[in-house]
C-alpha cells in the first residue's frame, strides 16, 4: 500500500473518530451535532456574523440545498436566522443569532475539552505541520478555516 493511500485511510478513520466523540458529547450537552457546531463557528467568524448560504455550504463541504436543510431546524430552534439582501433578493443569508453566539460560547469549552482529551498522544510541535497538511487537502486558507 502506498503511504498517501495509507495516510488518507488513516485520516478518514481518525475523523470518524472525532466526529463520533463530539457528535456523542455535544449532543449530550448541548443538543447539537458537530456539524452543526461547525456551522455555528463559520457564522460567528464571518462580518457581520452572517454568511451566504452558498458560501457557508462550501465551508461545509455541503450542496446549497444541504446547507439549507441543515439550517432549518437551527432556525427552529433559535440559532440561526434567515436574512435577505436588501440589494438583490435572489441572495440569502444565514445569521447566527444571539442565542447562537451564547450556545456556541458554551459548546466550544466542550469542544476543545474532548479535542485535546483525542489528541492528547498527540505532539504539540506537530500540530502546526498536520493542520497545514490537512488544509492543503481541503483547500482551505485563512478566510474559509
Amino acid at each position: 500500500m502506498s503511504p498517501s493511500l495509507e495516510f488518507t485511510l488513516r485520516l478518514a478513520r481518525a475523523q470518524a473518530t472525532l466526529v463520533r466523540r463530539l457528535d456523542q458529547v455535544l449532543g449530550g450537552y448541548h443538543g447539537i451535532s458537530f456539524s452543526d457546531f461547525m456551522l455555528l463557528h463559520y457564522l460567528h467568524r464571518s462580518p457581520g456574523g452572517r454568511l451566504r448560504r452558498v458560501d457557508l455550504a462550501e465551508r461545509q463541504g455541503l450542496t446549497a440545498s444541504g446547507v439549507t436543510r441543515t439550517l432549518l431546524p437551527l432556525e427552529k430552534i433559535g440559532l440561526v436566522e434567515r436574512q435577505q439582501d436588501p440589494r438583490d433578493a435572489r441572495v440569502a443569508y444565514a445569521a447566527i443569532t444571539d442565542t447562537g453566539r451564547e450556545l456556541l460560547t458554551n459548546a466550544t469549552t466542550v469542544a476543545e475539552q474532548i479535542s485535546k482529551d483525542l489528541l492528547r498522544s498527540c505532539p504539540p510541535a506537530v500540530f502546526d505541520d498536520m493542520s497545514n497538511a490537512l488544509a492543503l487537502i481541503a483547500g482551505m486558507n485563512a478566510s474559509n478555516s
